[in-house]
């Protein structure tokens, strides 16, 4: 009787504890929400609140700003400076709500039913808000290995941020950690693989005429058509020639055009025109190998061209540095140390572009979990569930467990 009794009374006082971060969680949560910090905008409010939490709760930071000062990430660590340790990652910025069709008011959370609505609810304050709210809680436990927290600006324009982030923080300690753990939406499943994204803008300069010269001229955009086919039959020739991964959906690198610009009237020759594309790879296709081949089409077309119009010419810039895909083995030690935390066994793969990649390009084993659904992120009406924030805080709760019984 006295034993049961005895777990009637533990399961009481951890039901209290959980609810109580719970309602933390949810207070921060209201609180990351009502910044309006849009990836490629300045993100020092939201960060001034971040810093002044921690300040609170005596959590020693690091900054890493960009060139001019307007926008910064944040570095901290929770426990004994030692190898082995786990970073958590998370984005401060989110996508714009205009022109959706929002219910609610976007930048205020709000509860209905069993959901919290807001921009970002899901993608991805929900996990910053569950990460800040377990501050004193990590900081009660006698933890062996460390907690960093990694918080980044402009993830939502490119991933922008990530590998100075990273590079500061492995540079700033002494110890290096082990694990990065990113906390996207994945409806708490961990995720050991992502796509790798590059955005691209292509342009072609012609020359300009009567449409009854279409012969003589360089049109730009019918090149700029021919080079789009060429980009479609260069997916379609990926898939034909083996190169899949069934991990993913869907199971082959994607190119994509989607915004075509160019003419000024249908009489006249248009001498610009530009496109703009991305290339999606899976792990095992290499990008530099498609833009090279692009590239070299490229070339070939402009040397047939100049021969009508010596100034004819294609350039194509990226838009922002390329995301590196994830391919995370499943025997690495970071798959089995979040499979002993988590709500899901079961490994998975997301076909959008992550900061993961870039975390295990510097090195460190790297896996993709977190509380919500990506199909609710960059939406109107966006949501998560109250249970998908529970699974969350169950999770950052083990982990504690497990760094403080770690050797």
């Amino acid at each position: 009787m006295k034993e049961s009794s005895l777990y009637l009374n533990i399961f009481l006082l951890y039901h209290f504890f959980m609810q109580s971060i719970y309602q933390r969680t949810v207070e921060i949560l209201a609180d990351l929400v009502s910044f309006p910090v849009l990836g490629g905008e300045s993100n020092l409010s939201i960060l001034q609140y971040i810093q002044e939490y921690l300040d609170s709760h005596e959590v020693a930071y690091q900054l890493v700003p960009n060139q001019d000062g307007s926008k910064a990430s944040l570095f901290a660590r929770i426990g004994p400076a030692v190898d082995g340790g786990i970073i958590l990652s998370g984005h401060m910025d989110v996508v714009p709500v205009e022109g959706q069709d929002w219910k609610t008011e976007p930048f205020v959370l709000t509860q209905i039913e069993d959901k919290l609505y807001a921009r970002g609810s899901a993608d991805m304050k929900g996990f910053v808000a569950s990460c800040l709210a377990n501050v004193p809680y990590f900081k009660s436990l006698h933890l062996e290995k460390p907690i960093y927290f990694a918080f980044s600006y402009d993830e939502e324009v490119g991933c922008l941020s990530a590998p100075e982030l990273v590079k500061a923080l492995l540079d700033f300690y002494e110890e290096k950690p082990a694990f990065a753990w990113i906390g996207e939406p994945t409806v708490m499943q961990p995720m050991v693989g992502q796509k790798g994204i590059c955005v691209l803008e292509t342009t072609v300069y012609g020359s300009a005429g009567h449409s009854s010269r279409i012969r003589q001229e360089v049109s730009a955009i019918h090149e700029a058509a021919k080079l789009v086919v060429w980009i479609e039959n260069k997916m379609h020739e990926l898939v034909n020639s083996g190169h899949l991964d069934n991990r993913f959906t869907p199971p082959h690198s994607s190119l994509h055009v989607g915004v075509f610009r160019g003419g000024i009237a249908p009489n006249v020759i248009s001498d610009v025109c530009t496109f703009q594309w991305d290339v999606r790879t899976i792990p095992s296709d290499k990008l530099t190998d498609i833009l090279a081949d692009f590239q070299s089409y490229c070339t070939q077309r402009e040397a047939e061209l100049k021969l009508r119009f010596a100034g004819a010419r294609i350039v194509t810039t990226e838009h922002h540095p390329p995301v590196p895909p994830l391919d995370t083995p499943e025997d690495q030690e970071i798959v089995s140390f979040i499979r002993s935390i988590s709500p899901i066994q079961e490994l998975g793969t997301v076909s959008y572009a992550a900061e993961a990649g870039q975390f295990a390009e510097a090195g460190l084993q790297a896996i993709i979990c977190g509380p919500g659904d990506i199909a609710q992120a960059h939406r109107a009406n966006e949501f998560i569930e109250i249970k998908q924030l529970e699974l969350g805080l169950d999770m950052l709760h083990k982990l504690g467990q497990k760094l403080a019984h770690s050797s």
